[in-house]
């Protein structure tokens, strides 16, 4: 039987200098991040633009997100991350324009192999495309796509990709119907 190296996991390094570094400011930063009122979106981006987090117009983000490497976020126009929203972005997170992540969602783009002794640090990408909705307290795992249009209802575990215009909700997530815009009537 295997068994578990945890004192090799610990003792690997899994970020390189540069980004260490970058985590320290960051720790300021984000106490700055939090502290600007929450009315006041143009600052929150200018600041995680400061740190390299690319970010669109007319984008909101509460003052009580959780984003974790700044440089790892990519955020297209009119879209939004709501209160208490974790963006766990040990791997790159694009959300695209028109989104919303809302309050308590977790995106988590970091895990484990977890067959290796050393369970070895993984930052598979997250990849949320335009016009998509993520509902309150929604998980979505490591590597996974949401396609245009989707809706991962409230506190589904999304852990396979979500079609294009797919309604899905529950834990595992599973498809429930197709999304439908309708008109001003």
């Amino acid at each position: 039987m295997n068994e578990l190296s945890i004192e090799e996991n610990r003792s690997a390094q899994k970020y390189p200098l540069r980004i260490q570094v970058m985590r320290v400011f960051w720790g300021v930063g984000k106490i700055v991040f939090r502290c600007i009122p929450r009315p006041l979106y143009a600052p929150r981006r200018f600041l995680l633009r400061c740190f390299g987090a690319t970010v669109g117009k007319n984008v909101n983000i509460a003052n009580s997100a959780s984003i974790y490497f700044p440089w790892n976020l990519e955020i297209g126009d009119w879209s939004s991350i709501g209160e208490g929203a974790r963006i766990y972005n040990l791997g790159k997170i694009s959300i695209g324009s028109l989104s919303t992540i809302s309050q308590g969602a977790h995106l988590c783009a970091g895990t484990h192999d977890f067959s290796a002794p050393a369970t070895p640090l993984l930052t598979p990408p997250i990849k949320i495309e335009n016009q998509v909705w993520i509902c309150a307290d929604a998980f979505v795992g490591p590597g996974i796509s949401v396609g245009e249009g989707a809706v991962v209802g409230a506190r589904a575990v999304t852990v396979k990709d979500v079609e294009a215009w797919a309604v899905v909700a529950g834990n595992p997530a599973k498809f429930i119907k197709t999304r439908e815009i309708k008109g001003n009537a």
